[in-house]
């Protein structure tokens, strides 16, 4: 497996900017380690070491006599601080070059540049967070909607890691009536029966193959799906672009095969991420550039997640739209007639009738799109969801070994057995939270973050 970088190294000092790059009022560089204080001594105008924990102090930052930024300093003494040691924030302007200079003066003093994700990899060593708490904190900076930002914040309060630890709980139960009946066979223990044992384990589960099965709305929600712009030439695909996106993004004629490549964009409709695309009409041609345009336009097909299927009121359904609904057909899909204001759309099962042009039927539109999305209905607050895969194929991994515990506890087969496939499951789950992960592992995991955090 390869790693973006080398192992988190515990106990060292590092800093790192902790606010995003470019002009802004204020910038953020944040300094945690044993070192953190005498580091920052040396280069701050003030008694750093007088300061009670969690104030604030102005002061300047100074690098060989010289002034190089006015700061507002904070201090936090550990373990009270994000990464559960002694952290000095220093706030300065927020200038490009200023922030750099500032952060070359606190590295020149003597602390290391924070590897991607490493201030959160010492919340989690420090047991200031578990590790799917440590993993919401990247989904939180990253959400792209109101939605995705609510599952995130319920990650982040512990919901998933409550929800493992009960799992575990009645998993441990379990083991432990079942080693009693290994390690005692001859005393006849029974502190439950073999039915109220399965029965136990099918609940237990049921909930585990219930919580990898919302990874699909989970998904949804952070990573957003591809909408898919599909026609002929000249059916206003362009046209109902712009009135989706509120703006003129795709030149719009009356020449057919204007668009021939795709058109990109982001699109938020109901809570939901969309990237929008805007693909050339399908029809035939011997232009080649035209071709090329068809052929991306056939495979963004293959790989959107939702098909609007626009066809022109004023022509009907001919040979082309035919071939259309034919490759269309299987995938999700809306089937939209477009331009009514100008003509009267053919009969066509589950169609919706718009003018791009006209603003008119897009509030329906829009509500369709939703609710082919969610066709139970979005998931609610108080809903527990995954988007990670680690966490689905963890969840699943434990489903399949409860599996096989059930399997062989109605076929009779020896507890000794048993016993290892209630271990595995354990274990899957413990990779969830961090209780059972290896430290190559946690390094894929943390450099995936940005750095400062």
């Amino acid at each position: 497996m390869k790693f973006i970088h080398k192992p988190y190294l515990p106990g060292e000092t590092i800093a790192a900017v902790a606010t995003p790059p470019g002009e802004g009022g204020v910038a953020i560089i944040r300094v945690s380690g044993k070192e953190a204080f005498s580091v920052v001594s040396k280069i701050y105008s003030g008694p750093i070491y007088s300061y009670k924990s969690h104030t604030a102090h102005f002061g300047s930052i100074v690098d060989r006599g010289e002034v190089v930024d006015e700061v507002l300093l904070l201090v936090m003494r550990a373990p009270r601080s994000y990464t559960g040691e002694d952290t000095v924030e220093i706030h300065c302007h927020g200038g490009s070059l200023i922030t750099k200079k500032v952060l070359e003066t606190v590295l020149a003093a003597g602390v290391r540049a924070a590897l991607p994700g490493e201030f959160t990899f010492k919340a989690f060593r420090n047991g200031k967070i578990d590790l799917a708490q440590a993993e919401a904190v990247q989904e939180l900076i990253s959400a792209k909607n109101s939605l995705a930002l609510q599952a995130a914040e319920k990650q982040l309060e512990g919901a998933l890691s409550a929800t493992i630890l009960q799992f575990q709980k009645e998993l441990t139960d379990i083991a432990a009536i079942i080693e009693a009946w290994i390690d005692f066979p001859e005393e006849g223990l029974e502190f439950a029966t073999l039915d109220e044992i399965v029965d136990k384990l099918i609940l237990v589960h049921t909930k585990i193959a219930r919580l990898a099965h919302s990874f699909h709305e989970g998904k949804v929600l952070h990573e957003g799906l591809t909408l898919c712009l599909l026609g002929a030439p000249n059916v206003g695909k362009s046209s109902l672009m712009n009135a989706l996106l509120g703006k003129e993004r795709a030149i719009v004629t009356d020449i057919p095969g204007t668009t021939r490549d795709l058109l990109e964009d982001e699109l938020r409709l109901g809570g939901l991420h969309f990237r929008l695309l805007d693909t050339a009409g399908v029809r035939r041609t011997e232009e080649v550039i035209e071709r090329e345009g068809i052929r991306r336009t056939k495979k963004a097909v293959e790989e959107a997640d939702l098909l609007l299927l626009v066809l022109d009121s004023t022509r009907g359904v001919g040979e082309e739209e035919e071939e259309l609904l034919r490759i269309s057909e299987g995938k999700r899909r809306l089937i939209v007639w477009n331009k009514i204001d100008i003509g009267v759309p053919s009969p066509l099962r589950d169609a919706l009738s718009i003018s791009a042009k006209e603003r008119i039927g897009l509030d329906l539109l829009k509500e369709r799109i939703e609710k082919l999305i969610w066709q139970d209905g979005p998931p609610s607050k108080e809903e527990l969801l995954i988007s990670n895969v680690r966490h689905k194929e963890a969840l699943l991994n434990a489903r399949d070994a409860l599996s096989q515990l059930i399997s062989g506890l109605k076929e009779g087969v020896s507890p000794e057995f048993l016993s290892s496939d209630l271990r595995r499951a354990l274990s899957e789950l413990g990779t969830i939270i961090g209780t059972d992960i290896t430290e190559e592992i946690l390094t894929a995991i943390f450099s995936k973050f940005c750095v400062g955090k």
